[in-house]
Parts: C-alpha cells; structure tokens; sequence
C-alpha cells in the first residue's frame, strides 16, 4: 500500500474538460491513461478522495475513482459483454422471485418490487413474470430491451449501471436508479427486504453488519456521479 506523496490537490481545465492535480502531477489511470472528466463536480468528487487519503492510499476507500478508472480503461473494449450482463440479470431479476408466505414478507415484497416492475413496463416497454417457484426463463423480447438500454448508455453511465445491477441483485432496481426513478439508498433498501426481514427474525452477525455498511457507503458514494454528469 502507497504512502500519501502528494500534499495538496486540485481540479484544473484541460482539453476542454477538467483533471485532478497532485501537487502539479496530472492523476491518470492505472494505465496511465488520461483521466479527463467531462464536469467540474465529478473531477470534484474524485478530487475529494484523494484528498481524503492520510498517510496511506487506500483505494478501496476511493469508489468514484476506481468507476472512472473502469469506465476508462476496461468498458470501451467490453461494451457488448456488460449489455449482455444486463440483459442476464433481467432474466432472472430479484424483483421477480416472491415468497409463498409468511403474509408479512409477501407484502413487503410487493410494496418493495411491484410499482417499480409497473415502472419499467410503462417507461421501458419492459415487462418481467413473476414467481414463487423457480421462474421459467423470461422472454428474449424483453431481456433484449435491457441490453438496448444499456447499450445507449456512454461508458461512464454503462459502468455505473452494471455496478448498480450487481449490487441490487436487480437491473430493474438500477434501472430506475440511473434514471432517476429511485434514489440509490431507495433501491439498495428494496433490494434487501428479504435480508432485512431475516435479519429482524434472527439478528446480523458483526462481520456481515460491517459488510453491508460498506456496501451502503460506496452505493451512496457512487450514487454522486449520477448528480455531478
């Protein structure tokens, strides 16, 4: 792990958009690839993990900057593969599978899932089955309308949406999050009803509480960009 080397950053223009400066060093992607970001406010929110760092770089506490790294370097060769990804969550979605009882978590289910499967048929033409069983496959039309969605998404928006969807379980949930529909902290808390409904019958041990809270800052972190493109 790197010690901090840097004592100051900044945002400056370049190339008609906006880079992050350690000291006077232009940061750049692993691959040294330029880091150029298309808005003041996200070379912000980068900006300001860096500068957060104190005495060693910790990039595991860098959401933002490891998506742009990401969306940099690895999206643009592998576009096709992360729309079919999409498509793949949406014909098994977690919005899709119901329990058969108790009634309580039946209900909760469906405040949690049902008006946001009614969102994407009406917005997206994208309408899921549902299931208390195993789900037989969805249909190709509309898993196919996933990965067009996705495919009309530059690299930084395709990455954030891939990301989203394996966090929710759900590419409905991140769906409607990219659109504005949910906010992130909405989808991720819709996304573990049955987690939190286990949770409230049996306890959580500390290892998981921990991981789930890391999971909740990141998503929220992350969420940042969507604000600042």
């Amino acid at each position: 792990m790197a010690k901090r080397f840097y004592k100051s950053v900044s945002v400056k223009p370049v190339d008609q958009a906006y880079g992050v400066f350690l000291d006077e060093r232009e940061l750049k992607t692993p691959g040294r690839k330029a880091l150029h970001l298309k808005t003041q406010a996200l070379a912000k929110l980068i900006a300001a993990e860096w500068d957060a760092q104190d005495g060693e770089i910790k990039p595991e506490t860098m959401p933002v900057t490891r998506l742009l790294n990401v969306a940099i370097e690895r999206t643009p060769i592998n576009r096709d593969e992360l729309c079919k990804e999409v498509a793949k969550y949406l014909g098994t979605d977690l919005t899709c599978y119901r329990a058969a009882t108790p009634l309580d978590l039946v209900e909760r289910q469906s405040m949690a899932f049902d008006n946001v499967l009614a969102w994407a048929d009406k917005i997206h033409g994208i309408k899921l089955k549902t299931t208390e069983g195993l789900l037989t496959a969805q249909a190709e039309t509309m898993t196919r309308r996933g990965a067009d969605y996705a495919a009309a998404q530059d690299d930084l928006r395709l990455t954030l949406l891939v990301h989203f969807t394996a966090v929710f379980g759900s590419a409905i949930l991140a769906m409607a999050v990219m659109d504005g529909h949910l906010s992130a902290e909405d989808a991720l808390a819709r996304s573990r009803t049955d987690e939190l409904f286990q949770i409230e019958r049996w306890g959580e041990d500390e290892e998981a509480a921990e991981r789930t809270q890391n999971i909740h800052v990141e998503t929220l972190a992350l969420a940042k960009v969507l604000d600042a493109i």
